[in-house]
C-alpha cells in the first residue's frame, strides 16, 4: 500500500533528480516510444475533455480520452491517491491511443472536484495524504460500487463506445481494490480488470476484494509491489486461491519494483517493470474484451 514513511524516504534520495526522472519517464511511458499504437492513432487523432456524470452520491467530474474515429472498447481508469493530474492524463491518451475509449475519474468528487495536486512530488510537498484521508474515508466498497454502476451506464451512452465489447477497468494505489469493486457492481459489462501496485486487495471483512472475486465475471491482472509484498507476503497467495475457488482468470505477479512503480510522476517509478505491466495490461484488454 501507499505508506507515507516509503514515500518520503524515496522523495529524499531522489529529489534532485526527480525532475529529470520525470520528463523521461513521461516521454518514454506516456508517449508511446516503447512501441507504437496498435490501432495506429496518434494524440492528434485523440478527443478529449472533461466531463460531469450523474452519480448517487452526486455529480462526478472526469477526463474523458477516445479516438476520434469509430467505436472501442471503454476503460474505466481509478488514479492512485494523489488523484487527477497530468500524470494520469497522459497515462489515458496513451491507452486511447491503443484504440480504446478511457474514462479516469475524480475519486474525491464527494468532497472536492478536479485535481487537486498537480503531480505527486506536489502531493508529498503538500502533506497530501493527511488533505486526502477525510475524503479517502469515504470510498469504502458499496460508494465504489455505486460511482461504477453509474460510469458503466454513462460510458454505455457514449457514441465513442462500442457496447458490444465489454469494459476494463484499472486502478493504481488505493484504486486497486477499485477495480475488483467495479468487477462485482456491473458484472454483465465489466470484464477485465487490472490493479497496480493496489492496497487492500486482502482485508479483513466481507467485502474485501478477495472475497468478491465470485460475483464478477471479469478476468483479472494483480501486479504487486515488492516492498508490498515484503509486508504481506500472504496476500498474493490468498488472490490466487480466491480466483481459483471463484473460478475466475487471474494473473498474480510480483514485479522487481516498488509501490508506485506504474505511475511516471512517481518516486517509485521503474521503466523496464512499468512497460512489462502496460504489456500484461493490453494483453488482458485483447484477450477480455
Amino acid at each position: 500500500m501507499c505508506d507515507e514513511t516509503d514515500l518520503q524516504r524515496m522523495f529524499d534520495v531522489n529529489r534532485r533528480r526527480f525532475g529529470a526522472m520525470v520528463g523521461a519517464a513521461t516521454l518514454a511511458a506516456c508517449t508511446g516510444l516503447d512501441s507504437e499504437p496498435a490501432s495506429g492513432a496518434t494524440e492528434a487523432d485523440l478527443s478529449e475533455r472533461m466531463v460531469r456524470i450523474a452519480t448517487p452520491d452526486g455529480e462526478a467530474d472526469a477526463f474523458w480520452v477516445h479516438p476520434r474515429a469509430g467505436q472501442h472498447a471503454a476503460v474505466l481508469l481509478w488514479p492512485d491517491i494523489a488523484g487527477l493530474r497530468d500524470a494520469f492524463y497522459d497515462m489515458s491518451r496513451r491507452l486511447a491511443a491503443r484504440g480504446y475509449s478511457v474514462l479516469t475519474v475524480n475519486p474525491y468528487y464527494r468532497d472536492v472536484p478536479g485535481e487537486q495536486f498537480p503531480s505527486f512530488e506536489a502531493f508529498a510537498d503538500q502533506n497530501g495524504f493527511s488533505a486526502v484521508g477525510p475524503w479517502r474515508e469515504k470510498l469504502e466498497a458499496d460508494a465504489i460500487m455505486r460511482d461504477a454502476s453509474a460510469y458503466a451506464a454513462w460510458l454505455d451512452e457514449q457514441d465513442a463506445v462500442d457496447t458490444t465489447q465489454g469494459i476494463g477497468t484499472q486502478g493504481y494505489c488505493m484504486g486497486g481494490p477499485f477495480t475488483v469493486w467495479s468487477a462485482a457492481a456491473v458484472p454483465n459489462r465489466i470484464k477485465a480488470a487490472a490493479s497496480f501496485h493496489g492496497g487492500g486487495l486482502v482485508r479483513d471483512g466481507e467485502e474485501s476484494p478477495h472475497r468478491l472475486l465470485e460475483r464478477t465475471d471479469a478476468q483479472f491482472l494483480f501486479a504487486i509491489a515488492q516492498n508490498d509484498d515484503a509486508k504481506d507476503a500472504d496476500a498474493k497467495t490468498t488472490l490466487r486461491q480466491a480466483a481459483i475457488a471463484a473460478n475466475r482468470e487471474a494473473e498474480v505477479e510480483v514485479y522487481p519494483a516498488d509501490h508506485g512503480w506504474t505511475v511516471p510522476d512517481s518516486p517509485a517509478y521503474a521503466h523496464d517493470p512499468a512497460e512489462r505491466a502496460w504489456t500484461r495490461l493490453i494483453a488482458l484488454y485483447d484477450r477480455a474484451l
